[in-house]
């Protein structure tokens, strides 16, 4: 009916849902999913990612966009609403708030994003079941373990901006993790720093092939102790 007024939602103190973020087209996200992390970094400043996570499932590469979710610490009740709204994929980016008294997912919920086929898990908090998430086919990045399980009591919020280990994570950042850290690269930049990316691995490569052969040109170094001062 025209004229008609939508009535605001009002979410209780502490809970708040946004809706999931539109997607990055396929082959971009199949493009980043062969960038290092390192790569990936140099690109974007070489002063960008998280610090203190750790990869608990081996090599794979987590490569996604974000769905964030921000818990108190110790509680998963959020993790399991924004794993049902969540696409195949998304990776899971939880603030936790460091906290590695109690986990805040493990292994049922491990089950449940394979089934899901989510593209992992980003944690500044907890996880437990070890030994399933070290078979590998799951990516999670955490702070940290422990045996203790996670309440489901909120409160919480999805999709808002959220911080884990230093890294500022927005809605829909593609996120990329491998065994160097985390990183996550703003939406609306993904495509334009993909061919800088592409670009700064062709150079390596070639440096790397000189390295190999041992013809490295030492001008590159001189240059810049001379730029300094320094008589060489």
């Amino acid at each position: 009916m025209s004229g008609e007024t939508k009535t605001a939602v009002v979410w209780p103190a502490g809970y708040h849902i946004n809706p999931r973020h539109g997607d990055l087209p396929k082959d971009l996200l199949e493009e980043f999913g062969r960038v290092p992390v390192a790569v990936a970094g140099d690109c974007m400043g070489r002063s960008i990612g998280s610090m203190g996570l750790k990869s608990y499932h081996g090599a794979k590469i987590l490569c996604g966009q974000a769905v964030t979710v921000r818990v108190r610490p110790g509680d998963n009740l959020m993790v399991h609403k924004a794993m049902m709204m969540a696409q195949a994929g998304d990776v899971i980016v939880i603030d936790g708030g460091g906290d590695l008294t109690q986990a805040v997912i493990g292994g049922l919920i491990r089950t449940t994003a394979m089934t899901k086929k989510l593209g992992g898990f980003v944690i500044d908090g907890a996880i437990r079941d070890l030994a399933e998430w070290a078979e590998g086919e799951m990516p999670v990045f955490a702070r940290g373990h422990t045996h203790r399980g996670p309440s489901k009591e909120g409160p919480g919020e999805i999709n808002v901006p959220v911080s884990v280990g230093g890294l500022v994570v927005q809605p829909g950042d593609l996120v990329l993790g491998d065994l160097d850290g985390v990183i996550a690269i703003p939406a609306e930049d993904a495509a334009a720093l993909l061919p800088k990316t592409l670009a700064h691995l062709e150079r390596e490569a070639k440096i790397r092939e000189s390295n190999v052969k041992g013809t490295s040109d030492p001008e590159r170094f001189d240059a810049i102790l001379r730029a300094k001062g320094l008589p060489v």
